[in-house]
């Protein structure tokens, strides 16, 4: 795969907020022994930034017929889950989907509440100590990873992962040249766990506002992105019957505005997941999961019980689909209760 080089002053600084870091936590590679081995499966996890779920209502089965499919028609879906409580924002949710952590710091989060590429700390520094990950677990098991995003603020996963993220590929705002590099890799060579952030939907949503008809049209293409990912698994033998889909979103957003860091905002923090894939049954995520709650138009609390689907159990689910065990210290799906077949 081909690395997309950083600026050097910005390599420059995430270097030196490396060894401004105290001993031992300026890049988490390793967390305790994963369980066992990787298996045979691969898992691409899919986070369409900004995703409504609304959206998929408006534009209906013809307007967003992969998406459909991948949720309701063949695979096992909601889009009624739940974002991480402190913030409804990108860069934090995107690190809980891969740490399983929540936010804060002092709450045993992993600390990232910036949402730029100006910041140069890891995840480690902004944590105050070791944070393994999805990565480093997969990379203890055996496997390999990857991360295909449409952000500079990405970068991130490999300054904090530098020995357990194998391969980065971005392209700001190039969707479309993402998933392309994504499908070369599937065709020849995939990771265990390929990562993939799709950002069209939450470009045009800051710009335009969300629900207008330029955001809808931004979901309609992704849509057809992710048609491609789900082709390029059903048509390449090596991935066919061993290949798991995880989809999700960071956050929504408000109809009408160019907003959606409101926490406490259905319209913000609704967002799918969905399973879809080798083994995966077509059904509803929440009667698959009886011992999670349906949310209805609530925001269960951390002491909520029994909680219900959030977007940070992307990682410990991938890991139990992988046959290996979850993130240490970690608290969304710690138990890989989570069951997606």
């Amino acid at each position: 795969m081909t690395h997309l080089r950083r600026p050097a002053a910005v390599l420059a600084a995430a270097l030196a907020a490396s060894f401004l870091a105290a001993p031992g936590t300026a890049t988490a590679d390793r967390g305790e022994p994963a369980r066992a081995s990787v298996n045979d499966k691969h898992v691409i996890a899919i986070s369409v930034d900004g995703l409504n779920p609304r959206a998929l209502k408006r534009l209906g089965r013809a307007g967003t017929p992969n998406l459909h499919r991948l949720i309701k028609d063949e695979g096992a879906g909601t889009v009624n889950a739940r974002t991480q409580l402190e913030m409804t924002v990108t860069l934090p949710n995107h690190t809980s989907m891969v740490t399983g952590r929540r936010i804060k710091a002092s709450k045993g989060g992993h600390g990232v509440t910036w949402n730029d590429d100006k910041v140069t700390k890891t995840v480690q520094q902004a944590a105050g100590h070791d944070v393994a990950s999805v990565f480093t677990q997969v990379h203890e098991g055996g496997g390999t990873t990857a991360v295909y995003a449409t952000k500079s603020k990405f970068w991130l996963f490999e300054n904090s992962w530098p020995k357990a993220v194998d391969d980065t590929f971005i392209r700001v705002e190039k969707n479309a040249a993402v998933v392309k590099e994504l499908r070369s890799d599937l065709a020849s060579d995939p990771a265990t766990f390929s990562f993939v952030h799709l950002g069209r939907p939450d470009q045009i949503g800051h710009r335009d506002g969300w629900m207008t008809p330029t955001y809808l049209k931004a979901v309609a293409k992704v849509d057809k992105l992710v048609g491609t990912i789900m082709e390029q698994v059903r048509s390449t033998p090596a991935l066919r019957d061993n290949t798991v889909i995880v989809l999700t979103s960071d956050h929504g957003g408000i109809p009408g505005t160019r907003n959606h860091g409101v926490k406490t905002n259905r319209e913000d923090y609704r967002v799918p997941f969905a399973f879809w894939g080798a083994g995966v049954p077509n059904t509803d995520l929440y009667a698959l999961n009886p011992g999670r709650a349906k949310p209805g138009r609530t925001r269960p609390g951390f002491g909520a019980s029994p909680q219900p689907i959030r977007n940070g159990e992307v990682a410990n689910v991938s890991l139990d689909i992988l046959g290996l065990g979850a993130v240490p210290d970690s608290l969304w799906d710690r138990d890989q209760d989570l069951t997606w077949k």
